[in-house]
């Protein structure tokens, strides 16, 4: 129950985080891929806090060998598989404006754009158990 409720804490600070930079508006995603139109840099500037923010903390787990829960860690390599699924989820998100975060949140607001994408972005996670076993 401990970790659920860490997870929900997380899971809105996170979604605060979004509403907040105005990240769970496709446009200013749009923008900030149309270099030659109305090019937006604020996500720029949020991943560049998620970075300040994150940085440390993966150098510290970087020379341990468990999590603090106790949990082995271990590095996984980049291979076919890693840069198939980056490129098919940057594709989507360039098509549609959305990741899955914003997504969610997106539901929120009662999107109908969110709502098509979090139905295909389940799909997919459905289809491509199946389909990586063959891989």
């Amino acid at each position: 129950m401990k970790r659920a409720a860490h997870a929900a804490i997380a899971g809105l600070l996170f979604g605060l985080g979004l509403a907040m930079s105005g990240m769970t508006n496709p446009d200013k995603v749009l923008n900030f891929l149309d270099f030659a139109g109305q090019w937006d840099a604020s996500l720029a500037l949020v991943m560049g806090g998620a970075l300040a923010v994150a940085l440390p903390g993966y150098r510290w787990v970087r020379h341990r060998d468990h999590a603090v829960c106790g949990n082995p860690l271990s590095v996984a390599g980049i291979d076919l598989r890693l840069l198939g699924g980056s490129a098919l989820f940057g594709i989507g998100w360039g098509l549609a404006g959305y990741c899955p975060g914003p997504a969610l949140a997106g539901l929120a607001h009662g999107s109908i754009d969110a709502v098509v994408f979090v139905a295909a972005m389940l799909a997919g996670s459905r289809l491509a158990r199946p389909l990586a076993s063959q891989i």
